[in-house]
Parts: structure tokens; C-alpha cells; sequence
């Protein structure tokens, strides 16, 4: 597709870019404010990183529309649209916990085209192009190749408000009672790519964002892995649930989920 080689190093170094910066102001947050309840924080760190990566990406690309966490969408004339999260994981690292990436995906006409996630804490480059593969620092990654869920290491995450939180409660002791064992890390973006490179073997989680999947369910698919709704309908990023799996466990996970 034209222009995607250009949005690809530009997203990369969007993201290297903002990664740098986060890992470098790890500890010394000078602003720590709440949207939308107490359990949603924003950090200066957050709305920094975000700044830095909007205006690179206005350089390279003034006509696109942009769609980022913490300054809303920004419509201009362009079927390309970046939806950026500077910093997933922002309660991990308001509390210096080293568990948080930035995120940004590309789409033409609300289809996905590049996806990339920067951990900056472990220094892992995940990224994905509609029809190439999934990567890891250039390496290539899949699902893992477990198909029980007996066998299989799993991850949710909560949402801020306290209904949908009470909801996967339920959904997270069925999970205890058949998974070897569930984790959670509180970065949905992170979540999406240990599923790409097999470290987990499925995710779910309620209450979600574009910004907080668009870039990650690319990776799993391109990983070979299977994205859907909770009931098993199709997932496109503006839906607020998601389970994502190595394709193996879906069909049982699904069942489990919905008992």
C-alpha cells in the first residue's frame, strides 16, 4: 500500500521515541491528575509522550487523522488514521512499576494496517503488517502451540469502573478453576503481544479503547492467533470486549466464558 514503508519507520520511531522518554522519567513524576473516575490516572509523562508522537507524526503525514488517548480525534481529510496510546499501563507507572508500553496502530478506512508496541522496560519492539507476520526486534513470532486450557497461562485486565470490574470477577474465578494459572499485568497492549509470541496462551478483558487493542490484535493475527468478541462475533477496534487466543483454546475458552 503506498505510503506504508514511510508509516512504518515513522511509527517505529514515534514509538522508540516515546519509550526513551518514558523509561527515562520512570520514578520522577512531576503530575499525576484523574479522568473519569479515581482509577484513571494521566500523568505529564502520558500527555508528553503523546505530544511527542502527534507531532512527529504531523511532519511526516499532516493530512491524517489521528485518534490518541489523552487529546481525542483529531479528523482531518485522509482515510489513514493513527490511533496512538503514549503510555499503556499508566497506574503501573504512576507507581514505577516497569509494566508499560506505547502503542500505535495505523488504519485505512478502520482496517488495521501496521500495528507496533514498544516496551521500553524490556526493550521489545513487537509490530505487524496486514498479510506479513508478526515481529519481535525484527525476529519473527507465533502463538504458542498448547491447546487446553488446563495447560494454558492466561491474562485479563480490569477496567475503571466498578460494575464491569464486579462482572469479570466471575469470569476470572471460572478461569482459576480450569487455567494452570491467570495473570495480571494491566497493560491490555502488552497482554495482546505475550499472546503473540506465546508467553500467554489467551486475554480477555471488558471495558476497552481503540487505542488500547488496535495495535496489539494486529500483532496476534499476524501471529496466527484468533481475535473475537466475548460470544464469539467479530472484533473490530471499537468494540469495548475482547478475548484474543493462539487460535487452539478458542473455541473451549469461549465456552467457559459464556457457561
Amino acid at each position: 500500500m503506498k505510503d506504508l514503508g514511510k508509516i512504518r519507520k515513522v511509527a517505529v520511531c514515534a514509538a522508540y521515541k516515546a519509550g526513551a522518554y518514558a523509561i527515562k522519567n520512570l520514578g520522577k513524576i512531576k503530575e499525576i491528575s484523574h479522568k473519569n473516575g479515581h482509577n484513571n490516572l494521566v500523568t505529564n509523562v502520558d500527555k508528553k509522550c503523546e505530544k511527542m508522537i502527534v507531532s512527529m507524526i504531523k511532519k511526516h503525514f499532516p493530512e491524517h487523522s489521528i485518534l490518541a488517548e489523552e487529546g481525542g480525534e483529531l479528523l482531518l481529510r485522509d482515510d489513514f488514521k493513527w490511533i496512538i496510546d503514549p503510555l499503556d499501563g499508566t497506574t503501573n507507572y504512576a507507581h514505577a512499576l516497569p509494566i508499560f508500553c506505547v502503542s500505535i496502530a495505523v488504519a485505512y478506512k478502520d482496517d488495521v494496517k501496521f500495528g507496533v508496541v514498544y516496551d521500553p522496560a524490556r526493550d521489545e519492539m513487537f509490530e505487524a503488517e496486514e498479510g506479513k507476520g508478526a515481529y519481535l526486534n525484527g525476529k519473527k513470532i507465533s502463538v504458542s502451540k498448547i491447546d487446553k486450557i488446563p495447560d494454558s497461562l492466561m491474562v485479563t485486565g480490569f477496567a475503571y469502573d466498578m460494575d464491569t470490574r464486579k462482572k469479570n470477577l466471575d469470569f476470572m474465578r471460572k478461569m482459576l478453576e480450569k487455567a494452570q494459572a491467570v495473570r495480571r499485568l494491566g497493560a491490555a497492549a502488552i497482554d495482546l503481544c505475550y499472546v503473540a509470541c506465546g508467553r500467554f496462551e489467551g486475554f480477555w478483558e471488558f471495558g476497552l479503547a481503540p487505542w488500547d487493542t488496535a495495535a496489539g490484535q494486529l500483532i496476534v493475527k499476524e501471529a496466527g492467533g484468533k481475535i473475537s468478541t466475548l460470544d464469539n462475533g467479530k472484533f473490530d477496534i471499537f468494540q469495548k470486549q475482547i478475548v484474543a487466543t493462539n487460535g487452539m483454546i478458542h473455541a473451549e475458552m469461549i465456552k467457559l466464558l459464556n457457561v
